[in-house]
């Protein structure tokens, strides 16, 4: 009997530790200006729109902040994460990889979906080229299904 309590307290131990070892994963955008600072889990960016010389950062919450930077800060601060899961789709535009749903060429449409994602995100509009690159970059992607 102590044998199996010892065992259920390994197996709880294990699960968080698994846990913690997820939860250290989680990678955190910290971006300040002189009036506010914004904190937003990497996880829960669904894409990054240029809008001049403003962004449109969409989270899965389908809130979206309008950003006072470029769409090139976001591009070289994702590339300094430990686990980049954005992709740069064409000039304007920077999506996770996780949220990718649906890429249509025809349409030239890119659809999001995923669990995490909370609230119905509008597809939005990119060149064919852009979406074509992307699609082929996808396909080619080694490891291929993200979680």
């Amino acid at each position: 009997m102590i044998r199996n309590n010892c065992d259920g307290f390994l197996a709880l131990r294990a699960i968080f530790d698994i846990t913690s070892t997820l939860l250290s994963y989680m990678e955190w955008l910290r971006i300040s200006t002189s009036v506010e600072m914004v904190r937003v889990a990497t996880d829960e960016i669904v894409y990054v729109r240029a809008d001049g010389n403003y962004s449109d950062l969409m989270l899965t919450s389908g809130n979206c902040r309008k950003m006072t930077f470029q769409i090139h800060f976001f591009d070289e601060t994702f590339q300094k994460l430990r686990r980049n899961m954005f992709v740069r789709v064409g000039r304007s535009l920077i999506v996770n990889k996780r949220y990718i749903y649906v890429i249509n060429l025809t349409e030239q449409m890119l659809l999001f979906s995923g669990q995490q994602i909370k609230a119905e995100i509008a597809p939005v509009r990119v060149s064919r080229e852009a979406l074509k690159q992307l699609k082929e970059q996808l396909e080619n992607e080694k490891g291929g299904d993200y979680e």
